[in-house]
């Protein structure tokens, strides 16, 4: 999201600064401002209260919400999906439409997609689901197929400004933000042409994550409604894409998901089932995608000899996305998982029926998984166990595009440039609010490498 694109019923929000928490009784994660103070915060989470309570914040208003920081219980409850099942409220995975209303029944409907719940109802259809529909177009399988096609959109986009003067762009708007939307615009076969309004749509399939309130994104019933006619519009669009392609095919996910044969269940996908598949690819593909590349410029910036590395050896891109990913984890947590029993964690007992918020984040940052945690360490073993992508069953379909994404930027990136640095005076850094770490700008001016 830009600052521009935000409503005017938020400039509070978006304006508001939080004091660095210096003790426990400092920390609330979901306070306004907060996230300029995450990572001060983790350290304090980690030391004093790695499972923390949030009172009545649970699946009932008689039970507890629960912030899970540690690594290795993160870690445990992801690959745990029968003791931590998926919650079932407006902004749980998987339930990001649920509460809404109209008058024409449309979010109803929008509802029922969103929740692919004839898709994947259990964990063995929910792996077939994965390996079937969507890795073949976004998984590590199928991504490297897209390699030309991020590659030409990569380079045209540096094409718009690499011979700006001055060299100077705002690197969000210039390049972060419109990569994914192009690359996944192309993926699933719709005309490039509309992609202001699928921005829109995008912005407001993310709406909930960073205007909503608490660990659970709620929103007001008026905001509810608002979302909900976007969300219409855009399942509207998504049904006209699926009937033209189903009449005109062509080599895309969305016509693709109209032809496919799902094995596992011996049939055909509904126009509801495929407009389902194709509202959580364009969700999951764009946003995310955005910040990271925005982050990991930050880094760079902040590290010129880092840069200098990369540009000497691209060999070493791969190990800098992930280090940047795992740093800067664009979604920095989701109340994704339910206690169905009774447990404790680290001595905390969490009743039944209690929501987990998994601040993957704070794991990322974790100082007994990973040695110096701020750091970027291109060395470090198995970089890519991070968080960010979940891990286990439910791990993020999209991974495969993403990484391959910000690889390829990085790799043309820096060899197309000889320096990316920021612009001195230009620059707050300030992050969106809500539980998405994304800058809303980046003012950086370059040096257009020689030949």
């Amino acid at each position: 999201m830009t600052t521009e694109s935000a409503p005017s019923d938020y400039t509070e929000l978006i304006n508001a600064v939080a004091e660095c928490p210096v003790n426990l009784d400092d920390v609330d994660l979901f306070a306004p401002g907060a996230q300029e103070h995450w990572a001060d915060a983790y350290k304090i989470l980690h030391a004093e209260s790695p499972v923390q309570r949030i009172p009545g914040e649970g699946s009932t208003p008689d039970t507890d919400g629960f912030v899970i920081t540690k690594y290795q219980d993160i870690y445990d409850i992801v690959r745990d999906p029968w003791t931590f099942p998926q919650p079932g409220f407006a902004g749980a995975e998987g339930n990001s439409t649920a509460g809404m209303s109209t008058e024409d029944g449309e979010a109803s409907a929008l509802a029922d997609a969103m929740a692919l719940n004839t898709l994947r109802p259990n964990l063995e259809l929910h792996k077939a689901h994965r390996i079937e529909l969507t890795d073949p177009w976004v998984g590590a399988t199928g991504a490297p197929r897209h390699r030309p096609m991020v590659e030409k959109f990569v380079d045209q986009l540096i094409d718009e400004w690499i011979d700006r003067d001055p060299a100077e762009i705002e690197f969000v708007e210039d390049f972060a933000a419109p990569l994914p939307q192009l690359v996944m615009t192309t993926i699933l076969g719709w005309p490039l042409e509309d992609l202001e309004i699928l921005r829109k749509w995008g912005q407001a399939q993310v709406r909930r994550f960073v205007y909503g309130k608490g660990h659970r994104n709620i929103m007001s019933d008026e905001e509810e409604m608002e979302n909900a006619r976007d969300l219409g519009d855009f399942m509207q669009y998504v049904q006209d894409q699926v009937t033209h392609k189903r009449e005109n095919p062509g080599d895309d996910m969305t016509t693709f998901l109209t032809q496919v044969t799902y094995q596992a269940m011996n049939r055909k996908l509904t126009d509801n089932e495929v407009i389902g598949v194709l509202f959580g690819m364009h969700i999951g593909g764009l946003e995310t995608t955005q910040y990271a590349i925005a982050a990991e410029a930050q880094l760079l910036a902040e590290n010129p000899a880092l840069f200098q590395e990369l540009k000497a050896d691209p060999s070493k891109v791969r190990f800098f996305a992930e280090e940047g990913m795992r740093i800067h984890a664009p979604t920095q947590g989701l109340s994704t998982r339910m206690a169905a029993k009774d447990v404790e964690i680290r001595g905390m007992p969490i009743p039944k029926g209690s929501i987990l918020h998994l601040r993957y984040g704070a794991a990322n940052l974790d100082d007994e998984e990973f040695g110096c945690p701020a750091d970027v360490d291109l060395a470090r073993p198995n970089t890519g166990r991070h968080m960010t992508f979940s891990q286990g069953i439910r791990v993020c379909p999209g991974a495969g595009i993403s990484r391959l994404e910000q690889n390829i930027a990085w790799e043309r990136l820096t060899q197309r440039l000889d320096t990316l640095e920021f612009i001195p005076g230009k620059n707050d850094f300030r992050h969106q609010p809500g539980i998405m770490l994304g800058l809303w700008e980046l003012h950086m001016q370059f040096t257009k490498a020689a030949g």
